[in-house]
């Protein structure tokens, strides 16, 4: 929406409360759960609007809270905007009109994004965080510089290492501060990250686990007896690194959500994990993940190889082929695939649909050479992408 991608809001919303209502189900909005009472099995609620207060009894309770941005404790942080809810999402639509420069911190996807809305809108755009790179917990450094070279060729300024300290009002515009000096601008944006929103299940008794979200096993379960957690509240167990972790994304949320609903209501599904798979754009830029980064790796102490190439989106010598660069993390030893990365032009993100269905599996580089795969000059060269890595790999 704040990229003009999608005209109207009303087309993000899934379902309208008046539906869930349709079906039978009783849907209250504007309303806070202040307290989770695990003894008596109660919900307590405050209704925000006409400050009417009450409790709810529940047999079985699904805690899906989701995340909540992070927001540093600096002077003047309210003067920023933050778009992780749809209402600071329409605050910031609001404020973009005229912008002529903007300041963005945060390197990860929701500052990447918010670089391609306002590229969009015509505005100069300056990117600084406080991280080595752009994409840190994304991508290798090798590749996480390629990302960096794709915003400088579209003209936003880039700052790595640098951390905002502070916001003021500087007349009609904003003074924004930093470790490394003073940046005048029309509007700042803040996509700093998220964090799991599990104080209230906290305060209730709720275990957490390490990662500070709800402790759940692979039916969501939580370690309280008929309380299920689902979402960016909740943790994953992680297919190869053998753990729970806590990831952002609506896919997870989705896949959770589903088994915890199929539990709730008396059925018996299982989530048996991820691979952190995601993927992203900026401008004609796509960039993808899946599995282990070779760094990540390194810090599990799993001894991996790695190769990375460059290609094309298409055949080399169709009008249409642009640059694509794929990397390829193997178990050492027995040469199983265990984490992919892509960085390209249109078409190139997509394929890593085809690596993390290959990790699940529990392929080898060479099973995935031997793969029978789709081929024709407007989608490929004779060898896909993938395939080509994993013959350089192999």
């Amino acid at each position: 929406m704040l990229g003009e991608h999608v005209r109207g809001w009303d087309a993000l919303i899934a379902r309208s409360p008046a539906q869930h209502r349709q079906r039978g189900i009783d849907v209250r909005i504007n309303t806070d759960v202040t307290h989770i009472d695990t003894a008596r099995r109660e919900v307590h609620w405050r209704d925000l609007e006409s400050g009417r207060e009450g409790r709810d009894g529940f047999d079985r309770l699904v805690y899906a809270t989701g995340a909540a941005e992070r927001r540093p404790d600096i002077p003047g942080v309210d003067l920023g905007h933050f778009v992780h809810s749809p209402r600071q999402a329409q605050r910031l639509g609001s404020a973009m009109a005229g912008v002529q420069h903007v300041l963005i911190a945060g390197g990860g996807y929701i500052g990447l994004e918010m670089v391609e809305a306002f590229l969009r809108r015509g505005a100069a755009v300056e990117l600084v965080t406080r991280s080595e790179r752009i994409m840190r917990r994304t991508f290798d450094p090798d590749m996480s510089g390629l990302i960096e070279t794709a915003l400088v060729s579209e003209g936003v300024g880039v700052r790595c290492g640098v951390t905002l300290t502070g916001i003021e009002q500087h007349g009609p515009r904003f003074l924004a501060h930093t470790d490394d000096g003073e940046i005048e601008t029309d509007l700042v944006v803040m996509g700093l990250g998220s964090r799991p929103r599990s104080k209230l299940a906290h305060e209730a008794g709720i275990p957490l686990g390490a990662t500070g979200a709800l402790a759940v096993d692979h039916a969501q379960r939580t370690r309280v007896e008929g309380i299920y957690a689902a979402g960016d509240c909740a943790e994953a167990w992680h297919r190869v690194q053998q753990r729970w972790v806590n990831y952002h994304l609506g896919t997870i949320a989705n896949k959770a959500g589903r088994v915890a609903g199929i539990n709730v209501a008396g059925g018996d599904a299982r989530f048996p994990g991820v691979l952190g798979t995601a993927i992203s754009r900026t401008c004609s830029a796509e960039g993808a993940r899946t599995g282990l980064t070779e760094t990540e790796a390194a810090e599990l102490g799993i001894p991996v190889r790695a190769r990375r190439i460059e290609t094309s989106t298409t055949a080399g010598y169709m009008p249409e082929a642009t640059p694509m660069h794929l990397k390829l993390v193997a178990e050492a030893t027995s040469g199983r695939l265990l984490g992919g990365q892509i960085l390209g032009g249109p078409g190139a993100g997509k394929r890593i649909d085809s690596i993390a269905t290959a990790i699940t599996a529990g392929l080898s580089v060479q099973d995935m050479i031997d793969l029978d795969l789709a081929y024709a000059p407007p989608f490929s060269g004779v060898w896909d992408p993938v395939q080509t890595a994993a013959r350089v790999l192999a």
